[in-house]
């Protein structure tokens, strides 16, 4: 029957045929849970009328039967309190009321007419590169539940959920294009039957949430993962033909420029993550957070635009109207998304605070760059200082002699680094350094975890906190040999700045920059390379006169 229709129809009918599979799993578990209580009523009914014998073998079934039958429904009328009860989890976003986006919700909603299908009750944003839908009502199980789409309310409908970098990076016509799937899936949304088989997966996945760790929910959390594990394939045969009938239904809206639009996707999402890993993530470290990500994601790419080949054209779109003209306050939007985006990849607090502020962009290379480098010699320097009063082991005599000859506190300099990291016991040192560094950024990092924990949601957390799904850590921890070109890198800096008249910037796909004349210089990292890597200090000695850095100036660590 399901292959005589095209179209979405045929999409709807799969997916509707999943969903009543998910919905049989339901009825199942009913069953069973009723079971025991249907014997002990006919084991009752049969001995009220005289049809069951009364000798010593029933006298002993009928209470054992009875027992089992309280049981059996005290344990599912726990479960169903649970699974009802339970909150599922909502993606953290930014809402978008419609009297701060007028022009967005006509789009929306024009774009829902020409589809023929119910507009989205809302619009919210999240900081990251996806768009879709949520149902964000209570879930509420059992058939005499339900209404016809007719009948249900507008706040029933779900929510859509766009990401915030689209807005800023995307022109009008693509941010419609790339909505039109999304936007048409509220049509299979408002089945009956697709919406009571999601919010029983929901149910159930919410009470495994809630089960976790708590003894007393022991069998509430094994009841639900088993009805999970039983529906699972359905469900996601399920969502597979709501996703194929929604584009199916988009195709005669926009279908050309989707393609442009799919396009903008991928490259907003290299961009975007670039710009979290590479220049959020130094600010959230030392407690700012930028405040216009969203148009910095603008500027990266228009960067990329300009360097990457395989990107020309694009920056001549920016002559177009941009999608965040549909806010009226687009810098606010900003501003909430940036602040939500540092609290999910970095498990800073939901409210700015005095360790907690705001940077802008003009701010970012006095306030963030320099202070990162600083930050990072002085550990460096301080590393120096607890390896320095010893000898290394496993080195030849002529490498066992005290590193530093007095015990004196020394100078935090380039000279320094230089003299430890080159010659024969060069290699020693930095293996030491890397794995010193290594400790003590990882010492760092569980007290940012701590800190994250107590403020409620983190990129660490490994569950579900106040409702809300974390997003994923950005940085893979990086090597000791890393982490030590990191921080030399960091005391080359510093010495530039303060001899040589060098000032911090900002690189929109690199993040922290050396500026000297007003031009990156972006040679450094190849000769610190040779120093760490080889024991090879004359590429950096040579690069240091070329800028006119003294070396054995003390650097300012503070």
């Amino acid at each position: 029957m399901i292959g005589l229709v095209a179209g979405p129809e045929a999409g709807v009918l799969t997916a509707r045929a999943r969903a009543l599979a998910v919905l049989r799993v339901r009825s199942t578990a009913l069953a069973v849970a009723l079971l025991p209580a249907a014997a002990a009523v006919v084991l009752a009914a049969g001995s009220a009328m005289g049809r069951i014998p009364d000798d010593s073998v029933w006298d002993v079934v009928r209470p054992v039967v009875s027992a089992l039958a309280v049981l059996a429904l005290v344990l599912a009328a726990g479960v169903a309190a649970v699974v009802a009860r339970a909150r599922p989890a909502l993606s953290p976003t930014v809402p978008i009321p419609e009297s701060t986006a007028p022009d967005l919700y006509r789009l929306v909603r024009d774009l829902a007419e020409r589809l023929d299908v119910p507009a989205p009750s809302a619009i919210a944003l999240t900081p990251d590169c996806d768009s879709w839908l949520e149902d964000r009502t209570h879930p509420a199980h059992g058939p005499s539940r339900e209404r016809p789409p007719a009948r249900r309310r507008a706040g029933d409908a779900p929510v859509l959920v766009i990401g915030s970098p689209f807005l800023w990076w995307m022109r009008v016509a693509e941010l419609r294009a790339l909505l039109a799937p999304v936007v048409a899936g509220t049509g299979p949304a408002a089945h009956p039957d697709i919406a009571a088989a999601r919010r029983f997966v929901r149910g159930l996945d919410a009470a495994v949430a809630v089960a976790a760790g708590r003894p007393l929910l022991a069998f509430v959390g094994w009841a639900a993962r088993l009805l999970l594990r039983s529906c699972r394939d359905h469900a996601a045969e399920m969502e597979r033909g709501v996703a194929a009938a929604a584009s199916e239904r988009a195709q005669a809206v926009d279908y050309g420029l989707r393609i442009v639009a799919q396009e903008q996707v991928g490259l907003a999402y290299a961009g975007w993550d670039r710009l979290l890993n590479r220049v959020a993530l130094p600010a959230w470290r030392m407690g700012r957070w930028p405040s216009r990500l969203d148009a910095g994601v603008v500027s990266a790419l228009t960067e990329l635009s300009r360097r990457d080949r395989l990107a020309e054209g694009f920056a001549s779109r920016l002559g177009e109207r941009p999608a965040c003209d549909l806010l009226e306050e687009p810098g606010l939007i900003d501003e909430a998304a940036s602040l939500l985006a540092a609290r999910l990849f970095h498990g800073g607090p939901p409210e700015p605070g005095p360790d907690w502020s705001p940077v802008s962009w003009s701010q970012y290379p006095e306030e963030v760059v320099d202070r990162k480098w600083r930050l990072e010699a002085a550990r460096l320097h301080r590393v120096l200082d607890d390896i320095a009063p010893r000898a290394l082991p496993g080195l030849p005599d002529a490498g066992r002699t005290p590193l530093v000859p007095d015990p004196t506190p020394a100078a935090p300099t380039v000279a320094r680094v230089l003299e430890r990291l080159t010659g024969p016991a060069g290699g020693g040192v930095g293996e030491e350094l890397g794995v010193r560094l290594s400790a003590e950024v990882a010492r760092e990092a569980a007290r940012e975890e701590r800190v994250a924990e107590r403020g409620g949601l983190g990129a660490s957390a490994g569950s579900w906190i106040d409702g809300l799904a974390p997003l994923f850590p950005l940085q893979p921890p990086r090597s000791g040999r890393e982490l030590l070109a990191d921080h030399v890198t960091a005391m080359v800096c510093c010495a530039a700045v303060d001899t040589a008249g060098a000032v911090p910037g900002l690189d929109w796909l690199d993040g922290p920059a050396l500026l000297i004349g007003g031009a990156r210089r972006a040679d450094l990292a190849r000769t610190v390379l040779s120093l760490i890597e080889d024991g090879d200090g004359e590429p950096l000695r040579a690069w240091l006169g070329e800028i006119g850095v003294r070396p054995e100036k003390p650097v300012r660590l503070g």
